[in-house]
């Protein structure tokens, strides 16, 4: 209740000021277990994937943003956690593991969970290597993957800048990946790193970016 309450909200002030236009919304599944892959180029893609799908989506969140004080730590714990977010400490191995271990249960309890390959965001708007905690939950689970790429988000809310600007932003979902036919071999870095660059080649032909294949620094869904 509370979150279909939150999304209606804040996602008719979002669409009222900043009038996303949204493409192939309809390739997400309405149903069952899905996993939602972005780009990631400013803090806001977390936000407004979820708001602008019928569905709810989870997605990791840094820890930090669930423990602030006064009005404004209240705000945004109100505001991440209201949107189904999953508080994950950053810089912990164990932190990771128990993040995706928290997204395996949203996707076996046949719900949609988002997660930016990358990591962190992009720092010049490019497309970094995709890191493997994607794959891992695509073969434990058997959720099919769908990519999106996010433009205009880097400009709405610029690195620095804690009030968004107004500019276009766009959102296109691709078509589902399924990758049912790597079932049970997880265990493989091989496999794991295939799967992901899989992923992330269609991120890039959707989103047009400039691919480059070497890691940005660790972030929250980072997993080897």
């Amino acid at each position: 209740m509370l979150y279909a309450v939150s999304k209606r909200v804040v996602g008719a002030v979002t669409r009222t000021i900043y009038r996303p236009t949204v493409i192939d919304a309809d390739k997400v599944p309405t149903t069952g277990p899905v996993i939602l892959a972005p780009n990631h180029l400013a803090v806001l893609d977390s936000f407004i994937v979820p708001l602008v799908l019928p569905r709810p989506v989870a997605f990791l969140a840094k820890a930090e943003y669930f423990e602030g004080t006064g009005f404004k730590g209240s705000l945004t714990k109100w505001l991440f956690g209201s949107l189904g977010a999953i508080p994950v400490e950053r810089g912990r191995g164990r932190a990771a593991k128990e993040a995706l271990e928290a997204a395996e249960q949203v996707l076996r309890d046949g719900g949609a969970f988002g997660i930016h390959p990358e990591g962190t965001r992009s720092p010049d708007g490019r497309l970094y290597r995709g890191r493997t905690g994607v794959a891992r939950l695509t073969l434990s689970t058997g959720a099919p993957v769908v990519p999106v790429a996010l433009t205009g988000t880097d400009k709405l809310q610029p690195r620095g800048k804690k009030l968004p600007r107004l500019h276009p932003v766009t959102v296109r979902f691709g078509d589902p990946l399924d990758f049912a036919r790597y079932a049970g071999m997880e265990g493989s870095l091989p496999v794991l790193r295939s799967i992901t660059d899989e992923i992330m080649y269609a991120i890039a032909e959707l989103s047009g970016q400039e691919y480059v294949d070497r890691y940005q620094s660790p972030g929250a869904a980072a997993a080897a």
